[in-house]
């Protein structure tokens, strides 16, 4: 049994078919925030990582670069496939392994029916909270060095909790399509 941190593409792909499940449909960016939000609160839970890797700040908020380009090829448009390994020997794709550990399923499970339904925009909203893990790094990066961007696991434990959802009908950043890395 396989504690974590854990594929960040299988643990997409786990959230994928939950969302599937639940009549959801997941676009590459929103499957980034869904994805941050649930190692956020993992992290703030049990101080340990769901996912290897690390996140980045990118234009629309934390994305995982990995997990991004596993998806890259659907574009804006929803989700179909499911993200594949290579296996090292014979470059061969090859089947990820799905968390089983309940605790995790569960996680998975609660962010997708909580978040899930939510717009891209208002995700993005959610993500770009005012001393978030996101507003931090960018915000950084203005005076300072953050070395591509990256949003290091302790900043987002430490200020995950400042992330809200606004009341209005409209997201302020209007419904975004897609991610783009800072220029």
């Amino acid at each position: 049994m396989k504690i974590g941190p854990y594929d960040a593409r299988a643990i997409a792909n786990l959230m994928l078919d939950e969302a599937e499940r639940e009549g959801i449909v997941v676009t590459n960016l929103a499957l980034q925030k869904l994805l941050y939000f649930a190692h956020g609160i993992r992290l703030r839970q049990s101080k340990s990582p769901l996912v290897s890797g690390y996140f980045e700040a990118w234009q629309y908020g934390p994305v995982h670069p990995a997990t991004y380009r596993a998806f890259k090829s659907s574009g804006a448009a929803p989700i179909t496939a499911r993200a594949v390994g290579k296996d090292p020997l014979t470059g061969r794709a090859r089947q990820l392994q799905t968390p089983d550990d309940a605790d995790i399923v569960q996680l998975v499970r609660d962010v997708v029916r909580s978040y899930g339904r939510l717009s891209p925009g208002r995700l993005v909203d959610l993500s770009h909270a005012k001393n978030s893990p996101w507003h931090y790094i960018v915000d950084k990066a203005r005076t300072d060095v953050a070395l591509g961007m990256r949003i290091p696991d302790n900043v987002i434990q430490e200020r995950f909790h400042h992330h809200k959802v606004s009341a209005g009908e409209t997201p302020r950043a209007g419904e975004p399509e897609n991610d783009t890395p800072f220029a």
